[in-house]
């Protein structure tokens, strides 16, 4: 294979809703580009990227698949995406190192809430996009809806460059105002006979080709200039408007193709090829410092990982874009995560399951290497010389939790092992064994995330897996004074255990003065303050510890036993066992013995003396709130409304957002359990949402009185 610079290369993320036909439109591309001697089908599960055997037996992608093809004297860096929006991680680890994304539409469904989505990606990472309208070949497509759903949700920078002639059953003709020619396909597709555009369709080609040229030459002065004293571009003036605009997102082209039947990917690819920025136009890739790095082969040689596989036989498969120099077979590069060297023995072009071994990659270019020991997706990997470190890879938050367990314990080890890996190819799969709950969590974007992977433990691994109910990470606290005292005695023969604590509680608040008095078994003492200990909880909120002790009655020697006491409780709440928080506390009294106190008695003491406080305190469970967001069409905003609000949802605004409705609310965890499952019944799959989390806040009456009927003490202080 011939070796590419940055201005021959161009790096192209297919992205858009589930059964918009991106993999068939991979296929065709890769065998117009001579990669592949014949096109596979999802059908019969022959893609070059829908290899693995969750992805055979789901019928659609499930990970991001790195293909190219060569084309007229140019590489094509393709990566073929998943639809569903549970696997939107794969998403958007192909737009961190794609120049440009093709958005891939049903021309019967048109744009969907999954094509916003990923859009909304896209601008966030500013990426160049190109509109593809697939499946003109179905009897219910419909082109002009699928361009008036674009430029509803996209604006007037949505314009076509071709349109179909004959759409639906016995499509084959297609007029492209750029070129101003009709192209007529054989019943195999493939390459089409180049006409003159028929009479009948002179008048609409004519309205379509003037707005293609004001939309190029409204990116260029030069070109305005020459079309208002022209009245028209060239081809070659307007591919360089478009270019601009593409670039400068001022633009969106629209194609049309069966993928299918292979009809007009040719000419698709020849746009890619001519008009699309190559890695040598993009600005480059910008360091975790805010340095701009151009992709330059001639400076030191720095690649990012963005994607990474396991598979039998050959373990990890790191994919990675050369963003400086050159990478050669038999470098020695340094991870600059973790300082450790690793090295490249063997490099790859990939094409899915398909790879090709080659010698070097420059600057721009995406390839893959296998056998590195330590480097993960968002890892740098540098020659000696070079210092630059690319911020990871940002993946959305997880909007589905389970806890999950091995059907037979003594898988309980292998199945984190496996876990783990899989979080390793999928880092929007979130795995952590929560000490709190005491429960192995799983996080993912969606039911249909974790069925996935669940189906992949079972059927690869051959470990059966079970998904239960998570616990819920609560928080309690109290809401007034208390006053509490207790005393640990034991006696057994020879030395005994004796300590004796009495505290006050309170709640604490941010900027609250020092205490200088308490009211202590109805009298109003003074306290004294000897010393005091601030603490941010690892679990969110604070512990003041204060030590007022007079007169030596327990020795300073014992605080730290006391307050490790109060902490255990604490990691330990006395109401249900949650981690409690934002609390003060001061010992002001106690006794001890000369020869039977010892710490671990002045630990019990501690304990138990805060347990009694904290239940008299009017003690309060608060529950995590997280900041919802969904994206819904109209007709279904009632419904969503409703269901959101039988979980005890508040709902905090609404406001149109690209031909959709934005519903803003807060919403406790606890009701939010298995809602991307509920939402996509309510919608149709139409709709989607994000979770944020927002901070605690106190229970109501009713649920607070069920959490504590449902609690059953374990604690054995004894």
């Amino acid at each position: 294979m011939k070796t590419y610079n940055p201005n021959e290369i161009k790096n192209i993320a297919l992205v858009g809703s589930a059964g918009s036909g991106k993999t068939t439109l991979a296929e065709a591309m890769m065998y117009e580009g001579g990669v592949i001697p014949r096109r596979g089908s999802v059908g019969a599960k022959n893609t070059s990227s829908d290899y693995r055997p969750v992805e055979q037996e789901y019928g659609s992608s499930v990970f991001p698949a790195v293909l190219y093809a060569e084309w007229k004297e140019q590489k094509l860096n393709f990566i073929d995406t998943p639809g569903a929006d549970d696997f939107v991680g794969g998403v958007i680890s192909a737009l961190n190192v794609a120049d440009t994304a093709v958005m891939v539409v049903n021309a019967v469904r048109g744009v969907e809430v999954g094509t916003e989505i990923i859009s909304r990606h896209v601008k966030r990472l500013h990426k160049p996009m190109i509109f593809i309208i697939n499946q003109l070949d179905h009897e219910k497509s419909n082109f002009e809806q699928a361009v008036e759903h674009a430029q509803a949700s996209f604006g007037k920078k949505v314009v076509l460059v071709q349109y179909p002639v004959n759409q639906g059953n016995g499509f084959n003709r297609v007029v492209d105002v750029l070129k101003w020619e009709m192209y007529r396909w054989k019943t195999e597709g493939g390459k089409p006979e180049v006409l003159p555009i028929p009479d009948e369709e002179l008048e609409k080609a004519t309205e379509y080709r003037h707005a293609l040229v004001e939309a190029a030459a409204e990116n260029d002065e030069g070109l305005m200039e020459l079309y208002f004293e022209k009245g028209s571009l060239t081809e070659d003036e307007m591919r360089a408007g478009i270019r601009k605009g593409l670039i400068a997102r001022d633009m969106f082209p629209v194609f049309c193709v069966s993928a299918e039947k292979d009809m007009c990917v040719r000419r698709f690819m020849e746009f890619l090829v001519n008009v699309a920025p190559s890695a040598a136009a993009m600005p480059g890739m910008e360091t975790t410092d805010g340095q701009l790095i151009p992709y330059n082969p001639e400076a030191p040689a720095s690649a990012v990982v963005f994607t990474t596989t396991i598979e039998q036989h050959l373990g990890d498969i790191n994919y990675f874009k050369v963003i400086s120099g050159v990478i050669r077979e038999g470098d020695d590069l340094i991870n600059m995560t973790t300082g450790s060297k690793e090295r490249i023995a063997q490099l790859y072009a990939v094409a899915g399951k398909n790879r090709t071994k080659v010698a070097e990659l420059r600057a721009g270019d995406i390839g893959a290497t296998v056998k590195l020991k330590g480097t993960k997706n968002g890892d740098t990997l540098n020659a000696k010389e070079c210092t630059y470190v690319f911020p990871p890879i940002v993946y959305p938050n997880a909007r589905f939790r389970t806890a999950v367990r091995a059907a037979n314990k003594a898988d309980e080890e292998k199945m984190a092992e496996v876990l783990y890996r899989m979080h390793e190819e999928d880092p929007s799969l979130l795995v952590e064994y929560s000490k709190e709950l005491k429960q192995m969590i799983l996080s993912g974007q969606g039911e249909f995330h974790l069925n996935t992977m669940k189906w992949r433990i079972e059927h690869n691994d051959k470990i059966n897996i079970e998904y239960y109910a998570p616990k819920i990470p609560y928080r309690e606290t109290i809401t007034q004074y208390a006053q509490a005292e207790y005393r640990h005695k034991k006696q057994s023969g020879g030395a005994g255990q004796f300590g004796e604590v009495h505290m006050v509680i309170e709640p604490y608040t941010e900027g609250m003065p020092e205490p200088t008095s308490y009211k202590i078994g109805g009298t109003e003492s003074k306290v004294s303050v000897k010393g005091k200990e601030e603490y941010d909880l690892p679990w969110g909120g604070k512990l003041v510890f204060y030590n007022c002790i007079v007169g030596g009655v327990i020795e300073a020697r014992f605080m730290p036993a006391i307050l490790k006491g109060i902490m255990e409780k604490m990691e330990e709440g006395p109401l249900t066992g949650s981690y409690a928080r934002d609390i003060r506390v001061c010992i002001y009294d106690g006794k001890m013995h000369p020869v039977d106190s010892n710490e671990i008695s002045f630990r019990l003491a501690g304990r138990h003396a805060f347990s009694e406080a904290f239940k008299k305190a009017n003690p309060k469970i608060l529950e995590p709130i997280y900041d919802v967001e969904v994206l819904v069409p109209d007709e279904y905003m009632g419904d969503v409304m409703g269901d959101l609000q039988t979980r005890r949802a508040m709902i905090m605004g609404m406001e149109a957002d690209s031909g959709f409705q934005k519903l803003m609310a807060k919403a406790p965890l606890k009701e939010m359990q298995r809602y991307s499952t509920a939402l996509s019944s309510i919608t149709g799959g139409r709709a989607s949402f994000t979770m944020n989390f927002s901070g605690y806040e106190k229970v109501p009456g009713d649920v607070q009185e069920e959490l504590l009927k449902n609690y059953h003490e374990t604690d054995d202080d004894e």
